[in-house]
């Protein structure tokens, strides 16, 4: 069901359910949300934007492979716990820092560092996923074609 109002409507909706997404993510630390629920809302919103456009116009969008977006989120989770153990404290405890940006103090922990690559890896593997049942399959016979 690929129609002119779904093609016309899908980038908006894409747009605010990314930025959903991100919202969802950062909140998720002190409220509920988060990583997961968050990279599934931004993968749901990949997927619309592919049922609309076809999973070429996706992978355009998201410049990088989904399954190395999924390794870099896995990869910064990983070091998220390790920093912990770097610095002395039980493996995943949280730390802060509070740096001084633009006049403002914003703090930073290990735990938002896990969240986001918790959201990358959900986004990665979820996105490859809905990838690969969008892509039309190389080999065989299609319809029409070969059989009997």
């Amino acid at each position: 069901m690929n129609t002119l109002i779904l093609r016309t409507v899908a980038p908006v909706i894409t747009a605010l359910m990314l930025l959903f997404s991100v919202f969802v993510l950062l909140r998720g630390h002190n409220e509920p949300g988060g990583g997961f629920i968050g990279g599934l809302i931004a993968a749901s919103a990949l997927a619309i934007f592919g049922i609309a456009h076809g999973p070429g116009a996706v992978q355009r969008a998201i410049r990088f492979h989904p399954m190395a977006i999924a390794g870099a989120g896995l990869a910064l989770a990983a070091v998220s716990g390790l920093v912990s153990i770097a610095a002395g404290v039980p493996f995943m405890s949280g730390l802060w820092i509070y740096p001084d940006i633009l006049g403002a103090e914003v703090p930073l922990s290990t735990v938002m560092s896990f969240d986001i690559g918790v959201y990358l890896v959900v986004v990665g593997s979820v996105t490859a996923i809905a990838l690969a049942l969008e892509t039309e399959p190389d080999g065989g016979a299609g319809e029409g074609e070969g059989g009997g």
